[in-house]
């Protein structure tokens, strides 16, 4: 049996301005909890070192990697929390663009903070995701 995913838009909220979805329904099918990842490759070294694009990239595909470990896709992520050090409009603008790339329909929810900062100075964004699978 597959998961059935769908984005909601309530009729009294506006549109999100990124992508993200305000809503979403999935049934039936297992939660998966991805604890929040940061911008390294798999042997650890940090990626992309100031340039938050490069780091968005990377926690993408970490997600990516993460979420197939545990038998789904991308497209089974509900909800992300994102922490990022740096929020102003060009920053948003580069978060979003990639996120888009790694997720054109139907984006999960999302909730994105700033942050003063993430475990290691050079860690521009941290992602942590729910997913079921």
């Amino acid at each position: 049996m597959s998961v059935v995913k769908q984005a909601v838009l309530p009729k009294d909220l506006a549109k999100p301005k990124g992508v993200w979805s305000t809503v979403v329904a999935a049934k039936p099918g297992t939660l998966v909890f991805i604890a929040g990842l940061v911008a390294t490759n798999a042997a650890g070294e940090v990626v992309g070192v100031g340039d938050i694009g490069a780091q968005t990239r990377q926690v993408c595909e970490n997600l990516r990697t993460a979420v197939r470990a545990a038998g789904g896709e991308l497209s089974d992520i509900m909800r992300v929390d994102v922490y990022t050090r740096e929020i102003a409009p060009a920053a948003f603008q580069k978060i979003h663009a990639v996120r888009r790339e790694f997720f054109p329909t139907e984006p999960p929810a999302s909730t994105m903070v700033q942050v003063s900062g993430l475990v290691d100075e050079r860690y521009l964004i941290e992602i942590n995701a729910i997913a079921v699978i």
